[in-house]
Parts: structure tokens; C-alpha cells; sequence
């Protein structure tokens, strides 16, 4: 009689709980679908607002225009593009390196005390907004470029620097991850059979967290190419194709920022139209860099 009594509490909890596992699995499908919906509604209406200036220039004229003239209604968006390329290669050469070494020292490296503050600190710069960034480049950064090279100091060189900055904590974040996802075996591995510890790092650690190295330098340059504020105030916003690091630049964020609260007609459509070659490029990044991660941990 009390094994009946006991299944006959038993079923009701076992019956909540499914009803409960099932309501959460589709809640679960359904704000992901809504995030996937929204994310398709703005790509549909950028592309449905930029199409006009697709039409109306041509697409390879308009990737290949070298002059953006909104009185004569020009527009090339080629300085724009080789501005941005500029300024986020620059990026990646000044915080690619130090991002890795800095995962290095924080995973295989550093002892513990040191790690606990380091860390921290790297992460707190996401903290940051990125006007502060560009506030600190235009008071210190600026000027003392200006002392060494040419023009006013606005330039590709000090966005280059600022960016490597807003930057490094994906970089340093994602490949202490993986660094920290390689099994230990490996690096005792090596060590037992005479390896220094940085013979150890070099020729095991790094190889065996390269893809994910390499998503995190990938995700690194869409977040590079997508900032807007900081550029702003610190790389001079002139539309021509730069001929060395001290030259001014404007960047495809940069554009949309400055000239989309006063642009009408056609110019709000190659506005727009800017928008979506942005959009496919930081699409493809992203996409680039988290197929790898997820090839990572297979």
C-alpha cells in the first residue's frame, strides 16, 4: 500500500517537471528565433534603403569611387574603405602581438597573484565607453604624434593606437580560452622530453590553440572596423586615400556618423548604401570567427 502511495505522489513531480522542461525549450526557440528575426529585419531595411544608390550608381562604381561629393552628388566609397583597412591592419599589427603574449604570461606565465590582478584589468577595458578612448587620444595621443610626424597629428597612426587598446581584451580574453583548453598531457608532454617551457609554448601550446587564436584575431577586426566615436576624434575625417600612417583618413563608420543626420535623397541612400557594404564585411568576420571557435571545441 505505501509503494502505490509513493508512486501516486511521484508522477504529479515527474509530469511538472516535463511540463516545465518542454516550456523552457520553446522559450528558448522562440527568443532565439526573435533575435535571428530582428537581425534580419535590419539587414532587409538597410538593404531595402541602400538598393536606390546601387541602382542608381552602380555597385562597383560605387565600391570603386575614389570621390564622395555630396553637393555634386559623387559618391565613391573606395577612400572610406582603404581608411578602414588602414586603420584596422594598423590595429591588429600593435594588439595581435601583445594580446597573444599577454595570454601567454597570464595562462603559463604568471603566478597566481599576478594573475588575479592582470585579468581584471585587461577586462575592465571593455568597461570603458569609447568617447573616453577618444577623449584621451585627442588630448595626449594627438599632440605627440604631431611632434614627431607631419600635419596636425590627426591621423591613421593615432586611431591605429587607440583601436589596438578598445581591442586588445577580445584579443587577450578569447586566446587565454584557448590556451587554457589545451590539455596539460601536451605541455607534460614536452616537458618530458626535454622541451624548455618556452620551447613548450611555442611548438605545442600555440599550435594546439591556433584556430582559436585566430577567431579571436578575426572577431577582434570586425570589433575594429565596426567602432565609430573613438575614429571620429582622432583620425582627421578627411575623404582621401591615405599615403602613409601620419596621414587624416575617414572610415566607413565614421561617414555614416557624421553625415546621416542632415543627408536626403540620394545621399541618404549611398549612406545606406555604405551601411550594408559594412555590414556584409563585419557579417563575414564574425561568421569567420565563430566557425572557428566552434571547430575549437569539437
Amino acid at each position: 500500500m505505501s509503494n502505490t502511495s509513493s508512486t501516486d505522489v511521484t508522477k504529479p513531480v515527474i509530469e511538472l517537471r516535463r511540463i516545465y522542461d518542454v516550456f523552457w525549450r520553446y522559450a528558448i526557440y522562440f527568443f532565439g528565433a526573435v533575435s535571428f528575426v530582428i537581425l534580419l529585419l535590419i539587414a532587409l531595411f538597410i538593404l531595402r534603403e541602400g538598393y536606390p544608390a546601387f541602382e542608381k550608381i552602380g555597385i562597383w562604381q560605387f565600391i570603386s569611387g575614389q570621390r564622395w561629393d555630396v553637393a555634386d552628388s559623387a559618391f565613391g566609397i573606395l577612400p572610406m574603405i582603404i581608411g578602414s583597412l588602414y586603420v584596422t591592419v594598423g590595429a591588429l599589427v600593435l594588439s595581435v602581438p601583445l594580446g597573444i603574449f599577454s595570454a601567454i604570461f597570464l595562462t603559463d606565465v604568471a603566478p597566481k597573484k599576478v594573475r588575479k590582478i592582470i585579468r581584471p584589468a585587461v577586462e575592465l577595458l571593455v568597461g570603458i565607453p569609447s568617447v573616453v578612448y577618444g577623449l584621451v587620444g585627442m588630448l595626449m595621443l594627438v599632440p605627440a604624434i604631431q611632434q614627431i610626424g607631419q600635419g596636425s597629428g590627426d591621423s591613421i597612426l593615432a586611431a591605429s593606437i587607440v583601436l589596438a587598446v578598445m581591442v586588445l581584451p577580445t584579443i587577450v580574453s578569447i586566446t587565454e580560452d584557448s590556451i587554457l583548453a589545451v590539455p596539460n598531457a601536451y605541455r607534460e608532454g614536452a616537458l618530458a622530453l626535454g622541451s624548455t617551457r618556452w620551447q613548450m609554448i611555442w611548438n605545442v601550446v600555440l599550435p594546439a590553440a591556433r584556430s582559436g587564436i585566430i577567431a579571436s584575431i578575426a572577431l577582434g577586426m570586425g570589433r575594429a572596423i565596426g567602432e565609430t566615436m573613438a575614429m571620429i576624434m582622432v583620425i582627421g575625417n578627411s575623404i582621401i586615400i591615405p599615403d602613409s600612417i601620419f596621414s587624416s583618413a575617414r572610415t566607413l563608420t565614421g561617414t555614416l556618423a557624421l553625415e546621416l543626420k542632415y543627408a536626403t535623397g540620394i545621399h541618404w541612400n549611398a549612406l545606406f548604401a555604405t551601411g550594408v557594404v559594412l555590414f556584409i564585411f563585419i557579417l563575414i568576420l564574425n561568421s569567420f570567427g565563430i566557425l572557428l571557435l566552434r571547430g575549437k571545441t569539437k
